[in-house]
């Protein structure tokens, strides 16, 4: 009989021959799912052009590392401590470019990006960085406590 899942002493679910808790697999979707929200959704809201490449660029790219990542988790890998890494730091700078890059008001005073853009930025790169971070640090978790039993 296949399981798909079993219970360590701890009470947490790890998905089976992966050692990773199995909500790893499904933050690190939706970490990705956000990275795809941010990439289009200058295309939803008036943005200036800068902030355009930004969100197209820093968005994309977390989509593909958090879809990376779910992959790996998938198909019966460890999480990819470094790829989550960099997904936060990328969402936290995502979070507050709008200040470094001039996004909201540019120096020129020509480019005004929509308020609603700069809200969804600050709150969604803060939430990917959040749930990046904490697949990061509980991947490290794990790794450490495979180490130290020696599975």
């Amino acid at each position: 009989m296949s399981e798909s899942a079993t219970d360590d002493p701890t009470g947490e679910s790890h998905a089976r021959g992966q050692g990773e808790p199995a909500g790893q697999k499904w933050l690190s979707g939706f970490v990705s799912l956000i990275g795809l929200w941010l990439a289009v959704s200058p295309l939803v809201y008036e943005t200036a052009e800068s902030m355009l490449w930004n969100n197209l660029l820093i968005g994309g790219t977390i989509f593909l590392l958090a879809g990376y990542n779910y992959y790996r988790i998938t198909n019966g890998h460890s999480t990819s401590i470094g790829v989550m890494s960099l997904a936060a730091l990328l969402a936290l700078w995502l979070a507050v470019s709008q200040w470094a890059i001039g996004g909201q008001f540019a120096l020129s005073g020509l480019e005004i990006a929509d308020a609603g853009l700069l809200w969804n930025n600050v709150v969604s790169g803060l939430v990917a960085a959040a749930l990046s971070a904490y697949i990061a640090y509980a991947g490290g978790r794990e790794l450490s406590r495979q180490a130290a039993t020696g599975t």
